[in-house]
């Protein structure tokens, strides 16, 4: 079965002067597709793992393309459908999820995670719910004690284990940002503990199911299944092959997440309404904390955040076995770029950014910095 040279899905809706549209969103432009595709000529191989993009202006999708294949061996076609491993995309979720337990006045953000959490080493005492949400906990990343040998897949729990393997921080608890996806191996673990329910249980009846997104997982092997998956892969010697698992694949907190572009409109779609949780709580969460020295971090909760040429800019990427991907929102122009690939390397970033960019029209240099270049270890 042949793929098409461009797009193996194309959906071309342009939300232009949408009843409740503000004035600024009306005045952004609207590109044709064929720009977008030859963003992605790299992705549009008949034998090349696949991209799924969406743009989504004024809470509609403006552009939804798909490109190659989401499963080489089967030749399947990437569509925007496809469910590819989110990686650190995974973590907004997973701090939505400790933010309702806040909202349902079960946990607080200055508790002490040792209070809460067993396990959690005691020379992390000081360590409390919201330096883990804005890496600021000077924890050291748990990747640092898996040997690349290890055969055996780490679970979160797993990740206490790990972390008794130290008895130091990076720095104090709250003065510093160093990324770490530890904190979010954690704070999936603290959702189970206060909840009483496993985390991607929690996820699917307190998030997933609620926003509308009905084929999105937090996968655990022989568990769940994941629907119309996208397969990872890397570039070999003679051409692509698998590379869909590693041996930290499956820790959920910190990347655990399968999806489409298809159901993260829907994601979208309920933090603009703030159907999960509040207004407050939702501008909590993009948010960068002051440290002590008065430098402003460029991490909330879950999402970095930074000022792009006067407008806020929310954005993550994510790296993991086989996939990379990129999320940049841009919430006072109500404009979502979503690019998810199922292949290890690229800077799907990059694309996301000259997309948005396409629509706000702006003359900013397209080779501007993301801010996760800035802050150490954000891998």
């Amino acid at each position: 079965m042949s793929v098409p040279p461009l797009a193996a899905v194309a959906l071309l809706t342009l939300a232009v002067g949408c009843a409740g549209a503000t004035a600024s969103t009306r005045a952004l432009p609207t590109p044709d597709a064929s720009t977008v595709d030859s963003l992605f000529r790299d992705y549009a191989g008949p034998d090349s793992p696949g991209a799924s993009v969406v743009v989504i202006h004024d809470g509609q999708v403006a552009l939804q393309r798909a490109y190659g294949l989401a499963d080489l061996d089967q030749r399947a076609p990437a569509t925007p459908e496809s469910n590819y491993r989110l990686a650190s995309l995974t973590k907004q979720f997973t701090a939505t999820a400790i933010l309702l337990l806040v909202q349902d006045g079960k946990l607080r953000l200055d508790d002490r995670v040792v209070d809460v959490l067993p396990g959690f080493p005691p020379y992390l005492r000081e360590v409390r719910i919201q330096h883990l949400l804005q890496h600021t906990s000077g924890i050291w990343d748990y990747e640092d004690f898996v040997p690349s040998t290890q055969t055996v897949q780490v679970k979160d729990r797993d990740v206490l284990d790990l972390l008794s393997r130290t008895e130091r921080t990076y720095f104090p608890p709250g003065t510093a940002v160093r990324y770490s996806n530890s904190g979010y191996a954690v704070l999936s673990l603290v959702v189970q503990q206060v909840s009483g329910m496993s985390f991607a249980r929690f996820l699917h009846e307190r998030v997933f199911v609620p926003s509308g997104m009905p084929s999105t997982v937090a996968h655990e092997e022989g568990v769940s299944t994941v629907p119309r998956r996208a397969y990872g892969y890397a570039v070999g010697p003679e051409g692509f092959i698998p590379r869909d698992q590693s041996n930290t694949s499956a820790v959920l907190g910190d990347g655990g997440i399968y999806t489409s572009v298809v159901d993260l409109v829907a994601w979208d779609r309920a933090l603009d309404s703030h159907g999960l949780v509040s207004a407050q709580t939702q501008t909590l969460a993009w948010t960068p904390p002051t440290l002590p020295d008065g430098k402003v971090s460029t991490y909330g909760f879950g999402w970095f955040v930074d000022d792009d040429g006067g407008r806020k800019r929310l954005s993550h990427h994510g790296e993991t076995c086989g996939f990379t991907n990129a999320i940049v929102k841009y919430p006072g122009q109500r404009l979502t770029v979503i690019v998810l690939t199922n292949r290890a390397g690229g800077e799907p970033w990059r694309l996301a950014q000259r997309i948005a960019d396409l629509w706000l029209g702006t003359s900013l240099p397209a080779s501007r910095p993301w801010p996760f270049e800035h802050l150490p270890n954000a891998h």
